[in-house]
Formats: C-alpha cells, structure tokens, sequence
C-alpha cells in the first residue's frame, strides 16, 4: 500500500473489543496480568505486552506502528516532545568523553541542548560547516558519537548532502541522526538518503493543527542497540514516552497529513514567489526557488516540494516589528506548520536571550521574519502581507 494508505488502515495490534474503527484512548496506567510469570515475562521483555503506562500504553502504541508501517522503520518511539526526542536520541548515543559533531546552524534550544546542556555531562559538541564535506571529515574522530543535523534548518534554510554525510559517518562506523521535522517523511525516504536515526516533531505538521505536542524517534536498525536502550532504559528512566491522549490526536492527525501539506506546501511555493515583487521585501528564503543555493539538492533529496517555511528578510529589525504589529489575519506566535499561517522575528523570540555575537555566529540575523504557511486561500496570506509591509 502507498504511503497514505497505510497511515490510515493499518490494523490494530490487538483487535479491539468493539471493533471501534478509530483507535480508543487506553487511559491506564496499569495493566494485569493472567498469572505471574506472564507477569515476569511482560516485565522481563520475553513477550509482547504492556507492563506499565510510563513506557507503554496501546493507543500510543499504535500511533508508533503506524508511523512504522509508514517509514518502514525498524522500531519507533513516541515522545512527549519533539526536543524530549532529540535529548534522549543523543544520551542514548553519548557518554562522558564523546562528542557530536554537528551545526551552528540548529534551532535554538537543539543548539543550547548540545552545547551546554549535555556538555555539562561532559559530551563535547563540534560545530561545523556540514556543507563541507572536507570540514566534517577533519572534525569526526575516535570519540564521535553521531553526526547529527536538521534537514532543513531552522530560520537558515540550509540544506547539507545527507548521502555526503552518511558516507562519512558510515565510513566511522558511527549514525547520521537527522532531525526531518521541516519535510513529512511521507514525502521522501530519509532511511534511502543513508539517515539512520529521524527525529520528528509530531507537534508540528503531524499532530494536524497544532493540536497537542509529541516528538517522533524513527530508528531504521543500523545502530546496535539502540531501540533496546531507548525502550528498555531511557523510557523507565527519563519518563518522557507520549501520553495516549496526544496519541489519538496525532494517530488522527497522521490521516490527514498528505492532504493538509499538499496544500501548505502549494501555498508556500506560490507565495514566495508572489514575496519576491513586494516593494519592502529585501530577500526571500525557500528552497523551492530556483535562485535559492539548496534548490538542487533539497530536490534530489526532498522531490518536488519545499516544505511550508519561507523566511522573509526587511529593512532593519524595526520594519520587522512594524510589520508584525500591523499583521491581521496571520497570527504573531511561534510554532511551525500549524493550520493558521503564523508569523515571529527569530531573532527577538527563539533567539531573544543570545547574545549578539552568538546570534551573528549563528547567522541569526536581526531582519528575518519565519512564516510558517497555513492552509488559508494563499490570495489571502497574501494580502494580509502586502498591507503588514505598507
């Protein structure tokens, strides 16, 4: 079945007493058991059955089945955040002594996760260029524990070669981990692009309209023991596995997925067109663009789409405020890919505590806008913008 079949009729583990169509919410916590060594045995991992709500619950579960059946995964886990996925990928990866060799260019909290949280448990993080492929070879050494990236960063938009990247990782015997959020993996193939470890936030075009937070760690099996870690230590220990409640509501969202990006996807691909010939707008980033760098490459990664980010850069950080205060119909708030177009000034908000050289090393820069494209009529996205930069 393609893609958007399976994510809506994959059967269920167990078939449901009621023969509900749309999975129930289990809201339990705990589970009993017919005797004690099928208790023993559910605990002790010799069979296939729920133990405890804090690492297992059957609505979540199906949630990550479906998301299995969709990337063709070797294992999936439902976190209760897309950064409670990325944190516990990396600490199942890392140790005292190692190192992560990645970007400046990450999302703000990815970034401060890297470089000062973990770094307090003496993991090291090694920025670089990872466009350059000569950089990333010289930076990867006997500690490296993963090369990690996002496919399509965030505000930057830069796009590395992940089958580049893949190779130097694979040739050191260590994953490339890469955070897909910005592209849906039901459009392309990470796992054939050489990515052994996604993590997604289900928060944004998953959860269908920003319904609910959750995160995704999609692990295609290249990476001994890691599924085993993530489920058997991480999940009992950190206690950030999804709660069935999200689950349901992003198991619904997963059905609707194709159809709302399509639409997100067409509406940001017009307007950054139509932004390019308004008087005010200095420059537009989105890779969709033919005049952008990353074109080519994020179309033989990504196929014909370009995700439903566009960057937009004014004058100076004042015309950037002024434009958001005059805003109608898009909302000023942060998040991505939400129903609702919405509008934030990076450098203010995510990255309003930086300072300004950390900012500029970041290429944070004080004049761009992050649009997160919405599914209302583009003529009307458009507009709300035409009179915000009068």
């Amino acid at each position: 079945m393609k893609n958007q079949t399976q994510a809506i009729h994959l059967p269920y583990v167990r078939r449901d007493a009621f023969d509900a169509l749309s999975m129930p919410v289990y809201n339990a916590v705990a589970y009993e058991f017919d005797d004690a060594q099928t208790m023993s045995d559910a605990f002790c991992n010799r069979i296939d059955a729920p133990d405890y709500g804090r690492c297992e619950n059957p609505t979540t579960r199906y949630f990550e089945e479906r998301v299995k059946a969709v990337t063709g995964a070797s294992a999936v886990i439902a976190f209760n955040s897309g950064m409670a996925a990325i944190s516990n990928t990396l600490i199942a990866l890392a140790a005292q002594g190692r190192n992560i060799v990645s970007s400046r260019h990450l999302f703000g909290n990815t970034y401060a996760l890297i470089t000062k949280t973990l770094a307090k448990f003496g993991v090291d993080a090694k920025l670089c260029d990872l466009t350059n492929a000569d950089e990333v070879e010289k930076m990867v050494d006997d500690n490296t524990c993963c090369i990690f990236l996002e496919i399509m960063t965030n505000p930057q938009m830069e796009v590395a070669d992940l089958r580049q990247l893949a190779a130097i990782a694979h040739a050191h015997n260590i994953p490339l981990v890469a955070d897909t959020t910005t592209i849906p993996f039901t459009m392309f193939s990470a796992h054939d692009l050489g990515v052994d470890i996604e993590v997604v936030s289900s928060t944004k075009y998953i959860s269908g309209g920003a319904t609910s937070l959750g995160g995704l760690v999609i692990d295609y099996g290249s990476t001994a023991g890691f599924a085993d870690t993530m489920k058997f230590e991480l999940l009992f220990n950190l206690g950030a596995y999804m709660n069935p409640n999200v689950a349901a509501m992003q198991t619904t969202g997963l059905e609707t997925l194709d159809a709302r990006y399509r639409v997100q996807s067409a509406n940001a691909s017009e307007l950054a067109r139509r932004l390019q010939l308004l008087p005010g707008v200095r420059h537009v980033n989105y890779v969709g663009l033919e005049t952008n760098p990353f074109h080519r490459l994020a179309r033989e990664q990504f196929g014909n789409t370009a995700g439903a980010m566009v960057c937009v850069d004014l004058a100076d950080r004042q015309a950037c405020f002024d434009f958001l205060n005059r805003l109608k119909l898009i909302h000023r708030a942060t998040n991505l890919f939400d129903n609702r177009t919405l509008a934030i000034h990076p450098a203010s908000t995510i990255y309003g505590l930086y300072t300004d050289e950390e900012r500029k090393a970041l290429d944070v820069l004080d004049t761009t806008i992050r649009l997160s494209i919405g599914l209302e009529d583009v003529d009307d996205i458009f507009e709300d913008i035409r009179q915000a930069l009068v």
